[in-house]
């Protein structure tokens, strides 16, 4: 397919690197969005992609909020407007929520700023790898909140306690910092980001990506009701034994080998 504000490439191993570069600040706009979630559709479908990679093409930003001038400048509009706002922030959840249900391994390689929207695409993906720049949910330094999952998804990441300072305080935590509370899974030198995702997205593509997919789908809803996950893992563990994932690995396991997901 054809992008304006993404490029994709498909890498050894089965690994997909997403790219966006919508200068100048691959600020969140609807040709961005419907990029992402055809990217998306996409590489879902495509047998040969095992893991995605979401990246930046820019060094100082990984991906920047929404269009918060336009949304003003029509928030002055007649009536409906807080339907009109909230529409656009449910919009921007429905994008973001592609990379959360994808049924393979998505990883987020931050390599400049993720504040506010960005953090929230960043926290939709399974794994945060983070080389320079600050994250963060800066919203409520603008009198505003996070829009597109942002408080849904920190506390579900941090807690209720350490999400609300953050999202209070408005604060920007370097790698480190991010790491260290679990915002992101690996901090890591910036120039070797590129490789040291690389070499983690290749681990995973040996694995059984069909089962990581079962699995995030009851990951996701383990928040819930504990009836409602165990009847969600149960249905999820039963599909498995529809692909030749458990075969493989079972076969291993007994002459005391590692499985070969990977062809």
């Amino acid at each position: 397919m054809s992008y304006q504000t993404i490029t994709i490439e498909k890498r050894a191993k089965g690994v997909a690197w997403i790219t966006v570069n919508h200068p100048p600040a691959n600020a969140i706009g609807e040709q961005l969005m419907q990029d992402l979630e055809a990217a998306v559709d996409e590489l879902t479908e495509d047998d040969t992609v095992r893991v995605v990679v979401v990246a930046s093409a820019h060094e100082k930003i990984f991906l920047a909020g929404a269009d918060l001038k336009g949304m003003i400048q029509n928030s002055g509009d007649a009536d409906g407007e807080e339907d009109m706002i909230a529409r656009q922030s449910a919009r921007m959840q429905a994008c973001f929520n592609h990379f959360a249900t994808m049924p393979k391994p998505v990883i987020a390689a931050i390599n400049g700023h993720a504040l506010g929207g960005g953090c929230e695409l960043a926290m939709a993906c399974d794994f945060r790898i983070m080389g320079k720049g600050r994250i963060g949910l800066t919203e409520l330094s603008l009198g505003l909140i996070p829009g597109a999952g942002g408080t849904q998804r920190m506390t579900r990441l941090l807690g209720r306690a350490k999400a609300t300072e953050l999202i209070f305080t408005a604060k920007r935590l370097e790698a480190k910092e991010a790491e260290k509370i679990g915002l992101v899974h690996r901090s890591v030198d910036p120039d070797d980001l590129e490789a040291d995702t690389t070499a983690f997205a290749e681990v995973l593509a040996e694995g059984a990506i069909h089962a990581m997919g079962l699995a995030k789908r009851a990951i996701h809803v383990a928040e819930g009701p504990i009836e409602e996950g165990l009847k969600v893992e149960a249905n999820a563990f039963s599909d498995t034994f529809m692909t030749d994932e458990p075969s493989i690995g079972l076969a291993a396991f007994f002459q005391k080998e590692k499985a070969q997901f990977l062809d």
